[in-house]
């Protein structure tokens, strides 16, 4: 009999609140242990070596008793340090292991089943800390950036084929006068992280689905979730309502589809289409899309984008995007990325660079990733940007960019630079 060495402190300390149900073979193991049990002896001098940790007074013995369950908790501990004990040290151990066999194997399989649920969830996500400098002709028009974001993401395991998860967000903006007028005034928007103002970045649940796999290499996903389409999210990246499902068609290829609805107010219609990606040549990867929509609106009601990806090099990589909808004008968006290395939190140091070219028309997709403001509708400009590890699980990113108003009769310009820092957990 021996439990486990690798014992999460977690899953020890909630196994001590076990209920009398989890030994049930050991009769006895809630029976007090006699005071004047060698066991209590054996723990202080455990305690006095450092192999175990006694009360303030450093030892195990007082005027309370301990159940032969709480021995077994403490032995369980004494088993993962004392191969750095001494060979007394060890003999003690060993000897206690005999003497309470029974609480110990029953600590084991609590244990199992602690470490089993605390596998069924898992918590991901990122503290950002942001600030923007945004002028569009030399006013600061769209400072409303500077703020505190957490995104909080949970999966929990339903069986080996479903995952249910769940996405959380908040912004906190840190500055109360943050928007200038065309005069030059600067005005206060308080309340805007509340609900009523932002209502998807709250602070609440706010997406909620399942991913699935079905029989034969389906992979499905159902409920309200962020949906991208492409390399570079041009067609669409945004919160939607509906289905998504992926299947291998080869080695190298996968044909996605979709049914889905915007969420954002006023979204009347309903999407639905089909893509195929992946590599169909050397170091040649592509994207295709097309869709249709069951309502025709600003956007006509058919949509597609074509997205090409290689690496030139081993450290430089080089993207292009073409999407296009069924308006009557100004009905295209064009990007290029060139990306240099790249980053990785596990890694600290590292490093990567990027520079980007962007042309959205003000009706050239059905709804892209606008990336926090930075990439809005009716815009063409580039951006140059850097990404660095210097912490590890902490990415700083850095990015400037020029940009002008597609079809405008003042034809603005814009001026951003941002800076912001990730703390990955």
């Amino acid at each position: 009999m021996k439990v486990k060495k690798s014992l999460s402190a977690l899953a020890i300390t909630l196994a001590l609140g076990a209920s009398t149900t989890a030994f049930a073979a050991a009769a006895d193991s809630f029976n007090d242990v006699p005071k004047d049990h060698w066991s209590y002896a054996a723990l202080d001098e455990l305690a006095k070596d450092g192999i175990i940790e006694g009360y303030e007074d450093g030892k195990f013995q007082g005027n309370r008793m301990m159940s032969r369950y709480e021995m077994a908790t403490i032995v369980a501990k004494a088993m993962d340090k004392v191969k750095s004990g001494s060979l007394g040290d060890q003999a003690l151990v060993e000897k206690l292991e005999k003497e309470y066999g029974s609480e110990l194997d029953a600590l084991d399989k609590k244990i199992e089943a602690v470490n089993a649920r605390i596998d069924n969830v898992k918590i991901t996500g990122f503290v950002r800390t942001q600030w923007d400098s945004d002028k569009t002709d030399g006013k600061g028009y769209n400072n409303d950036n500077k703020r505190f974001y957490l995104d909080l993401e949970g999966e929990m395991k339903i069986s080996d084929n479903w995952k249910a998860k769940f996405q959380l967000e908040k912004n906190a903006h840190y500055t109360s006068a943050f928007t200038t007028d065309a005069q030059g005034n600067k005005h206060n928007h308080s309340g805007r992280d509340t609900n009523e103002i932002d209502k998807d970045h709250s602070g609440t649940i706010s997406r909620i689905w399942v991913d699935g796999t079905i029989a034969n290499n389906w992979y499905v996903n159902i409920g309200r979730k962020w949906s991208g389409i492409g390399y570079q999210n041009m067609l669409q990246g945004g919160e939607t309502d509906g289905i998504q499902f992926w299947h291998p068609i080869s080695k190298d290829l996968m044909v996605s589809g979709w049914c889905f609805a915007p969420t954002w107010d006023g979204a009347d219609y309903t999407l639905y289409g089909a893509n195929v990606f992946g590599k169909i040549a050397n170091n040649l990867e592509l994207n295709v899309a097309y869709g249709e929509s069951n309502k025709e609106k600003w956007f006509g009601d058919k949509y597609g984008s074509v997205d090409l990806r290689t690496q030139l090099t081993p450290t430089v990589k080089l993207t292009g995007t073409y999407a296009w909808t069924g308006a009557d004008e100004y009905n295209t968006d064009k990007a290029v990325r060139l990306d240099y290395k790249g980053t990785n939190l596990k890694n600290v140091g590292s490093f990567g660079a990027y520079t980007r070219y962007v042309n959205y028309g003000a009706v050239g997709d059905i709804g892209h990733d606008d990336e926090w403001g930075s990439l809005p509708s009716n815009m063409k400009g580039w951006i140059l940007g850097a990404k660095y590890v210097p912490w590890e699980n902490v990415e700083w990113e850095t990015l400037y960019s020029k940009q002008k108003v597609n079809v405008n009769s003042t034809n603005d310009d814009r001026t951003l630079f941002r800076t912001q820092l990730d703390f990955h957990f």
